[in-house]
């Protein structure tokens, strides 16, 4: 069983949204969700229980959607898309890709891009590589 962030109200695991308070799961900080005890605000475990208490992520620090997906439509074939989302492994694999085959297997990187902007846009791919969610 799992408890509400916002209200501490007892949860089932498959639970989307809190029957009590309508927050939907994992949203709020003011209650711990392994044993639904009140939780000092910005603490990072939980005093009672010892569990590590997800940290909410501002507005400002989360990359947009829509440059990500931009950039992978437009520059996607030089993984200026992967870069900006932190990706950089698969960034780099892209660059060196185009760079160093002269651009015979840039339409490969090309497309690599095309269809990844494209999963960005629609909400394939919805998180950097932090595991933040991108923003609308």
């Amino acid at each position: 069983m799992a408890f509400c962030r916002n209200c501490g109200n007892q949860m089932d695991d498959m639970a989307a949204v809190c029957v009590k308070c309508g927050a939907a799961k994992g949203n709020g900080t003011a209650f711990c969700p392994n044993c639904g005890q009140p939780t000092s605000p910005g603490a990072a475990v939980c005093t009672s229980c010892g569990v590590a208490l997800a940290q909410p992520v501002p507005e400002g620090a989360r990359k947009s959607k829509m440059a990500a997906g931009l950039l992978g439509i437009f520059l996607g074939a030089f993984g200026v898309h992967n870069f900006y989302l932190g990706y950089t492994g698969k960034a780099v694999g892209q660059l060196l890709l185009t760079l160093l085959s002269c651009g015979f297997l840039s339409i490969a990187s090309e497309i690599w891009g095309l269809v990844e902007g494209i999963m960005i846009l629609t909400g394939s791919i919805s998180t950097d590589g932090k595991g933040v969610p991108l923003s609308d």
